[in-house]
């Protein structure tokens, strides 16, 4: 543990199956033999020494599906199900909640002010308020499915990235003001990859940061989130499935389908918009140990350290002066997700709790669900954001109005229609996800074309 009161650096591991026999470390010349509890499907471990300090049970994690909610509860969307795992920090024995969703959740963030929820299902991006678990958003501008999410440090901006080969970067008080009839426009479009968006980071400075983009079609680029523009294009031999930035963002670390992992200096000279990766001029900055595609990066505090998850089934701690391997942790499957943080208090105290527990997140849209709660009949109309005025009483009020009786049959003609109109929807809605299946299936064909090995 850290000295005396000191911040605890901790690495969170997650595998795609939670099998028996846990993880052990072996490897390394700083590497030390430890085990954890059976059957647990997440472990924290200490990055100074490698002592496990938890193992949180009851279910499988899907790739970028892992995240901590304000310094009290770790989120995790489970790998084929339609919900998300709750876990207490302090309480590791067993799965706490299950928060249901509207589909298969394929990757997942949490504001780093721990206020906000975001999940990708489809091509969708599901927008969810910790405090009250209302939905508030849905947004549904990729027409491919999510891959990975990010937010802002400061929490005032999330990135999105999809197989579409699009990553769009979204302004968080501009989605929350947005009417639900109206779609939020996005701050910025980046359409610069040609393949599907394999992973995506942001670096420190809220919406000044810059952030980091990979794909299959074998580039990682740097982009300026205030501005938009592309700083720097980087093109490898093979596809990237990882990329990361060190918090002075002096370099990029991008894991490759090929086990390898790659150090790009971002302060190099001459400065070049696009380049070419090469091993020999970048005096060998390469991390070889992995035997398949790195999945996660993540940097220590000081800088110094660079954890890598794979599909080989291994964790490793890399030393990033030397490039050496410090630390490797075997697991039982495919490492999904892998990260460094400062451990919260309620990770390391088992007799704290939560401020507030978790409520039920709603699978409907807040201010939709609240009209067709009530029990009354009748139109309803929305006045502003909030205020809403159901059938009889706006009917009460153009009688005090001296409003000609016609008004009275009107409105029930208005909710006939308003009947006929919600079936007319639902015929649409049928057409548009035959037509999402027919685009996805096109698209999924001629992406295996593209990517498809030629015979040597």
């Amino acid at each position: 543990m850290a000295a005396s009161g000191g911040p605890v650096e901790v690495a969170l591991v997650a595998v795609a199956e939670a099998t028996a026999g846990g993880a052990g470390a072996g490897g390394g010349a700083a590497s030390s033999s430890s085990s954890s509890p059976g059957g647990a499907c997440c472990w924290v471990w200490e990055v100074g020494s490698g002592a496990i300090l938890a193992g949180y049970r009851g279910g499988s994690f899907a790739a970028r599906g892992l995240a901590l909610l304000g310094g009290e509860h770790l989120l995790g969307a489970q790998l084929g199900k339609a919900w998300l795992g709750a876990w207490e920090l302090q309480r590791k024995d067993q799965l706490q909640q299950k928060i249901i969703c509207p589909g298969l959740v394929s990757c997942l963030t949490a504001a780093p002010n721990g206020l906000y929820v975001l999940a990708g299902i489809a091509e969708s991006i599901y927008l969810w308020e910790v405090s009250s678990g209302n939905l508030l958003a849905i947004l549904n501008r990729h027409y491919q499915d999510l891959t990975c999410l990010a937010f802002t440090d400061d929490s005032s901006h999330f990135l999105s990235g999809a197989k579409d080969c699009l990553v769009i970067v979204w302004n968080l008080c501009s989605v929350l003001q947005a009417e639900h009839s109206q779609s939020p426009e996005p701050r910025h479009v980046w359409s610069r990859h040609s393949l599907p968006i394999t992973d995506l980071c942001c670096g420190v400075g809220g919406p000044m940061a810059r952030a980091a983009t990979a794909s299959l079609d074998q580039t990682a680029k740097l982009w300026e989130i205030s501005s938009g523009d592309l700083l720097l294009s980087v093109v490898f031999d093979v596809g990237i499935m990882s990329v990361t930035l060190d918090l002075t963002e002096y370099f990029m670390f991008c894991g490759g389908m090929d086990g390898s992992i790659f150090q790009v200096d971002l302060c190099s000279w001459p400065v070049q918009r696009e380049r070419g990766f090469r091993t020999e001029r970048e005096n060998g900055k390469v991390f070889q140990g992995h035997r398949n595609q790195v999945t996660c990066l993540s940097v220590s505090t000081d800088g110094n350290l660079l954890l890598s998850g794979s599909h080989d089934e291994t964790v490793r701690l890399w030393d990033i002066q030397s490039r050496q391997c410090l630390r490797t942790v075997n697991y039982k499957g495919p490492i999904t997700n892998a990260f460094i943080t400062l451990a919260p208090a309620n990770m390391i105290n088992p007799d704290s709790k939560p401020s507030v527990p978790l409520p039920k997140f709603s699978r409907h849209l807040h201010n939709v669900e609240n009209m067709e709660g009530s029990g009354s009949e009748g139109l309803t109309l929305c006045l502003g954001l909030h205020q809403k005025v159901r059938g009889p009483k706006l009917l009460y009020g153009v009688r005090m109005g001296r409003a000609p009786l016609t008004s009275a049959l009107s409105l029930q003609n208005l909710t006939g229609n308003h009947e006929q109109l919600k079936i007319q929807v639902t015929e649409l809605e049928e057409e548009v996800a035959t037509l999402r299946k027919i685009n996805k299936s096109l698209f999924d064909f001629s992406s295996r074309i593209i990517t498809k090995p030629g015979k040597q």
